[in-house]
């Protein structure tokens, strides 16, 4: 019976090691391939407007050096698709979990510049929230300035 037991028992091990390693050489995978993803926003405004004379909008002009671009009409006749992406795309370490809460991933600056040009383009400047909102600060709002702060670099709460 003891043989059994840990002939099971050993199955089980190598059956969740096998799991584990596929799902690490599937998410190595889905990381590198997210590196070279383009980041696209939809502008509502004419392709001639998005990228007059093939200069990118501020503030993604300053890094157009390091930058891909490429411009066409939104499906539907719903405006334009700005889509940028990384010449060079992040190493793995600043495209990790831990990378990317460090603020260390190149694409955060990126996601930033983007939303920050289709601001500029549609409303003539980037609006930013009055600070303080209140007078005093919550326990509720603590929380919120935690998650606040995150969604400002990767651009999602």
């Amino acid at each position: 019976m003891k043989r059994v037991t840990s002939a099971l028992a050993v199955a089980a091990a190598v059956g969740t090691g096998a799991v584990a390693a596929r799902r690490t050489r599937s998410r190595a995978a889905a990381e590198s391939e997210s590196a070279d993803r383009w980041l696209t926003v939809t502008i509502n405004r004419a392709p001639t407007d998005v990228m007059p004379g093939g200069t990118l909008p501020e503030p993604l002009n300053t890094m157009a050096d390091r930058l891909e671009a490429r411009v066409r009409p939104a499906p539907g006749d719903r405006g334009t698709e700005l889509a940028v992406r990384l010449k060079d795309g992040p190493s793995r370490a600043q495209a990790s979990l831990p990378g990317r809460l460090a603020g260390q991933d190149p694409r955060q600056e990126v996601r930033t510049a983007l939303r920050e040009a289709k601001a500029v383009l549609e409303a003539g400047e980037v609006m930013l929230p009055d600070a303080p909102p209140t007078t005093r600060n919550t326990p509720a709002g603590k929380v919120l300035d935690i998650v606040a702060r995150r969604s400002g670099g990767e651009g999602v709460l």
